[in-house]
Formats: C-alpha cells, sequence, structure tokens
C-alpha cells in the first residue's frame, strides 16, 4: 500500500471518528504533508526505514490550537492503535522528529500531529499567509518545498481553509513563470557552446560534465513549460520521466548522455532545445520566435539562438518590477544546495541583492 492510501485510511477510520469524540465540533484540515516520498507516490519498500507510516496533520486555528492541540496530542497515546494495517501507529526510526513548536504539536508515541496552517506556511515557506507574497517573494520560494506543501493529500478541510491554500500556491503567477523561463534559457545559453569547445582541447570528462549540466537544465526547463514544480533531486529523474515533454525529449537526453564524441553531445543537446523551443512557441509562451539550430558564431559547436529566446520570453512579462529585474533567476536557478534549499529563513537575505533592478552587462 502507498504511504498516502494508508494515512488516508488512518485518518479516516482512526483519527477522525475519534476527534469527532474528543473535541465535537472542531473544525480542522487533515492532510499528509511537508515531507516523505510518499507525498510524490515515489514511495516502496525501502521508503518504510524513513518517517514512513500511518500519519496525519491536522491544522487548526491559532485559538483552537492553544486549547486544544498539546491535549489531543496527549489523549490520542491512548486512542491509538499499536499498528495500523501491519504497520506500528508510533514513530519507527524516523528522522525527522515529531513536530513541536509554538504552533505544532506531536509525539513519538503515534503519527498524529497538529498544526496551525500559519505556523506550517512560516515553516515551510517562510510566509505566514499567501496574501502576503509579492512576484519577488515568488522568486524566492524553493520549488521542492512548494511541491511538498501542494503535493500529497488532504483527507478532510472544514471551511476549505488548507484547500484555498494549496490552490493558491499550486503554480508561479505568469510573469514570474515567464521570468523563471528566460532565465533558464540564459542557463542553457552560457554553457552550451562549452560542450564542444571542451572537447575540442580534449578535455572530454569537462565536456561530460557539462553535457550533463546541460541535461539538467533541459529537464529543468521541461518542468516550467508543463507548469510543475520540480521535486528535489533524489525524485528528479522520476518526476521528469512522468511529465508529457519526457517522452520526445528522452532519446535526445540519453544520446547526449552516452555519446563518446563531443558533436554527438553537442548535436543530441541541440535538438533537444529546439524540442523544447518548439514547445514553447507551439503554447505561445511569450512574443514570438523563430528557433534556429547552427553554429556558435564562427565557431564549429551547435546551439540554438538562445538570445533570442530569452528577449522573446521576457517580451511576455507584464509587471514592470519583473520586467526590470536582471536575467539571473530565482532561488533553484542560483543554487541547488540543500542547507539552502531547505532554510526559508536565508531565502530572502540571499535573493534581494540578486534581484535588484539593474542594468545587465
Amino acid at each position: 500500500m502507498q504511504g498516502i492510501e494508508l494515512s488516508r485510511r488512518f485518518h479516516d477510520d482512526v483519527v477522525g471518528p475519534w476527534l469527532s469524540q474528543a473535541a465535537p465540533g472542531l473544525r480542522y484540515s487533515a492532510a499528509l504533508l511537508a515531507y516523505g516520498s510518499e507525498l510524490l507516490g515515489f514511495d516502496d519498500e525501502l521508503s518504510r526505514d524513513h518517517n514512513w507510516g500511518p500519519r496525519v496533520r491536522i491544522y487548526v486555528s491559532r485559538k483552537d490550537f492553544g486549547t486544544h492541540a498539546r491535549r489531543l496530542v496527549e489523549e490520542f497515546k491512548a486512542a491509538a492503535p499499536a499498528q495500523f494495517l501491519g504497520e506500528p501507529a508510533g514513530w519507527r526510526n524516523r528522522p525527522h522528529p515529531p513536530a513541536n513548536g509554538a504552533e505544532a504539536a506531536g509525539s513519538y508515541d503515534h503519527g498524529l500531529e497538529v498544526h496551525t496552517l500559519e505556523g506550517q506556511l512560516e515553516s515551510a515557506l517562510g510566509i505566514s499567509s499567501v496574501g502576503e507574497l509579492t512576484p519577488l517573494k515568488w522568486l524566492g520560494l524553493a520549488e521542492q518545498r512548494l511541491l511538498s506543501f501542494t503535493a500529497g493529500a488532504v483527507f478532510h478541510d472544514d471551511g476549505n481553509r488548507l484547500g484555498k491554500a494549496r490552490e493558491a500556491l499550486a503554480y508561479f503567477p505568469d510573469d514570474v513563470w515567464l521570468f523563471k523561463i528566460a532565465c533558464q534559457w540564459r542557463r542553457i545559453a552560457e554553457e552550451q557552446a562549452f560542450v564542444g569547445r571542451a572537447g575540442q582541447v580534449g578535455d572530454d570528462i569537462g565536456s561530460r560534465v557539462i553535457t550533463a549540466r546541460l541535461v539538467r537544465d533541459v529537464m529543468r526547463m521541461s518542468f516550467l513549460l508543463e507548469r510543475r514544480y520540480a521535486p528535489y533531486a533524489k525524485w528528479f529523474g522520476s518526476g521528469f520521466a512522468q511529465l508529457p515533454l519526457a517522452a520526445s525529449l528522452s532519446p535526445h537526453l540519453e544520446a547526449a548522455l552516452s555519446a563518446s564524441e563531443w558533436k554527438e553531445r553537442g548535436e543530441a543537446l541541440a535538438a533537444a532545445y529546439l524540442t523544447l523551443a518548439r514547445r514553447q512557441a507551439a503554447d505561445g509562451i511569450g512574443g514570438k520566435f523563430e528557433p534556429v539550430i547552427g553554429p556558435y558564431f564562427e565557431r564549429p559547436f551547435t546551439t540554438i539562438n538562445t538570445d533570442d529566446l530569452v528577449a522573446a520570453t521576457r517580451a511576455g512579462i507584464a509587471d514592470p518590477t519583473i520586467k526590470a529585474l536582471p536575467t539571473i533567476g530565482s532561488l533553484d536557478q542560483v543554487t541547488d544546495l540543500t542547507p539552502v534549499l531547505e532554510a526559508p529563513h536565508i531565502w530572502p537575505r540571499m535573493m534581494a541583492p540578486l534581484l535588484e533592478p539593474a542594468k545587465e552587462h
């Protein structure tokens, strides 16, 4: 059984009925989100040694949290079964400890946690409400954290409060999205010719490393064009394989990674770039452009006209604040360091100086 279904049944069969008696009339939301391979449906037998099990987070108002949270967590110790559908209900070899803090309460004895929605947003994204998000703040949010909040499943939602927050965070606003696409083309622009240049001077390892970096950039562009948040590294390839674009891109990417000669790598990558550009044009994303594959100026390296792609994508941006930004990128496009992407308190300090409107050099 997948973890989402296990937790859904844990709520429906155990937690929900118990709450109706332990706190009659309590308005709450219940969900499985925040962390875990099961949020994306990628959990398997090995996942069961890593916080996997019957677990449910319930979300209540701040007032109700103060009134009920600690009591409910304590009283559920006596009500929770030792096992549920063959799985221990207590914390079994889970590296993430149960939540505890000013707006979170949990116990090692069972998988029920009580949170406030405000506290969850603060810990996950560094915001207290979705209403405070500006375009610049959107650019400072980690996609893997946005995915962990909007994936998973909701089992109960009085007033649709949790549902509304997840809907508001379901994907980037259009102008932010266009900016990220333009910046992704810029990433490709910076290194696409280096596959050939490194190979030309006999640096085959360097050429292969650059190829792999560009394959990753193509994959991230695919997530952008499909309007999907990209998962973190462990499930990046698995998530990519589920995208509609993967079917047409994967042969080119596999050819690039397996090629023994730099010209073949460059040509395979260029075919992938062309696939992306044609998809963007077909969807009418940004302004009009004509994707062109050819040599890099006078050098024999196969590339795509990324400058035109960047300019055309930026032409579709309406928000003057976003339009004035240098084509550097969002949080995920300037770093892949896990200690940064998993630390919301760092994001504003890191991104603010990078997103200062300025003329590009």
